[in-house]
């Protein structure tokens, strides 16, 4: 994602005139937008990058919009989901929310309400991924982090030189410690843009966390992997 972007949003919508209007009004106000124009593409779309919002059509060709919704939260994907639909019944509503939406607009919508749910989503959504901030140097058990420095001291004393991406990464779980961190997330975080680094790729980071910091690496105590969902610092 461009340094300077306010977020990246996949826009779902069949409609390209609306479709070319979202895109438009969105870019303009310095956001990155993706396209889907049926239900397959966003799931596609969703399962190889990361966004930080999806505005989501109900009608949708192949599959609708509300099992798109269901099908990402099934998969622990805890991306805002801005809903859109001709609909207007309150059951609709309450269906499309249920099943995992953040916030539902009906069509014909006012353009400033839409662009102000999207900066509100995407806000609340940043600040709820902020955990605990920890500091420049953090200890647990016999081991000594310095991110700053991107240097660590392993459990039986050895000095450990940290890559980059291994000192965000060791901050980022530490910051939600007991939280199991989404792929999603790390991608975000450490990675900084938005095709997804292989899920091995990460896993040979936790890999070389438990050769640095757990005295059997085997039975890790620190650092887990949640299959199919994340990883996990616990203290």
């Amino acid at each position: 994602m461009k340094e300077n972007s306010k977020g990246s949003i996949l826009i779902v919508e069949d409609e390209e005139n609306l479709h070319e209007s979202l895109k438009l009004n969105l870019e303009m106000e310095g956001y990155e937008t993706s396209s889907a124009f049926d239900g397959s593409q966003a799931i596609k779309a969703v399962q190889n990058e990361y966004f930080d919002l999806i505005i989501m059509d109900i009608m949708l060709p192949e599959i609708d919009g509300i099992a798109v919704t269901e099908s990402i939260r099934i998969k622990n994907i805890e991306v805002p989901i801005l809903m859109l639909s001709a609909k207007s019944t309150a059951a609709d509503k309450v269906l499309g929310l249920r099943k995992g939406a953040d916030d539902y607009l009906t069509k014909p919508f006012n353009l400033e309400e839409l662009l102000l749910r999207v900066e509100k989503l995407i806000l609340k959504n940043k600040k709820m991924q902020v955990q605990e901030k920890i500091g420049d140097t953090y200890s647990f058990g016999n081991n000594k982090i310095d991110f700053k420095a991107q240097e660590a001291v392993s459990y039986n004393g050895e000095k450990v030189q940290l890559s980059k991406k291994e000192a965000m990464l060791l901050k980022l779980l530490i910051e939600n410690k007991n939280e199991v961190v989404t792929r999603e997330k790390i991608l975000q975080v450490v990675w900084g843009y938005n095709v997804y680094p292989a899920t091995r790729t990460i896993d040979n980071f936790i890999l070389s966390f438990r050769k640095y910091f757990e005295e059997d690496s085997r039975n890790p105590k620190y650092f887990h992997s949640v299959r199919g969902v994340g990883y996990k610092y616990t203290d």
